[in-house]
């Protein structure tokens, strides 16, 4: 394991940017990179780099760490040119091996990247701090429990799994919220970077249209919660998953 440890040391850990947070929560809190890295914290003691999916020019990812994937108010159906170009490159990345985490957007479009399908949900947004259920054990659920909480604000779904992918978690809204889509390539539909503040700065920016689609919004921003849990699924990515890149 020290062997391993050296070894990624000298690796950075990529960060894809797909879009920003809402404007409000990247005043106070930053981008979707600084809410990622400090979720991670002293779990990773490497660098770290962040490039702009929509700005072309990715990366030579083969002596990567890691790739993260961010969250993005884009959506994968409407196939926008740097969409196709992201998913042509994440084929490469995880064609590599390099251990890969996608959040949200970045969970979808890795499933169009490698197969799958992605349309607007049928039951509607899901937004809020949700209970999902595991449906199968895995290093990225190490520590949670078989039924687990966290904040989630999404309104496309993966709706058919890519070859070889295995549904890792659910929930009423949700057929999909966590992928394992190889052994180094796992996403999830819920954000663990999004703590309580964040996930009410959001409710907060969607108030009006929240309300219009139905929701007691009131409530919906009072029980908002950390999503401690949810939180963990990217900290065990890092424990647990990175290292394989070093076998």
């Amino acid at each position: 394991m020290a062997a391993e440890r050296s070894d990624l040391s000298n690796r950075k850990i990529y960060i894809m940017k797909t879009g920003e947070p809402v404007p409000k929560v990247r005043e106070r809190r930053g981008e979707f990179a600084d809410l990622i890295t400090g979720v991670i914290g002293d779990a990773w003691s490497g660098g770290y780099d962040t490039f702009d999916a929509r700005e072309g020019g990715p990366p030579d990812m083969r002596d990567a760490a890691a790739l993260v994937i961010t969250g993005s108010a884009a959506n994968v159906p409407d196939r926008e040119p740097w969409m196709l170009a992201t998913e042509g490159f994440l084929r490469e990345v995880v064609g590599l091996g390099v251990p890969t985490f996608g959040i949200c957007f970045g969970h979808q479009i890795l499933a169009q990247a490698l197969g799958g399908e992605v349309q607007r949900n049928p039951r509607g947004r899901e937004i809020g701090t949700r209970a999902i259920h595991r449906l199968a054990d895995d290093p990225i659920f190490d520590g949670l429990p078989e039924v687990f909480r966290a904040n989630v604000t999404h309104v496309d779904t993966v709706v058919r799994l890519p070859h070889g992918a295995t549904a890792l978690a659910k929930n009423d809204l949700e057929d999909h919220h966590a992928i394992r889509f190889t052994e180094t390539c796992y996403g999830v539909q819920f954000h663990p970077e999004l703590d309580a503040d964040v996930m009410r700065g959001y409710i907060e920016h969607r108030w009006e249209i929240l309300a219009g689609e139905g929701f007691a919004v009131e409530s919906l921003h009072a029980e908002i919660e950390e999503g401690e849990f949810g939180r963990r699924t990217l900290l065990n990515f890092i424990r647990h998953i990175l290292p394989r890149r070093a076998r």
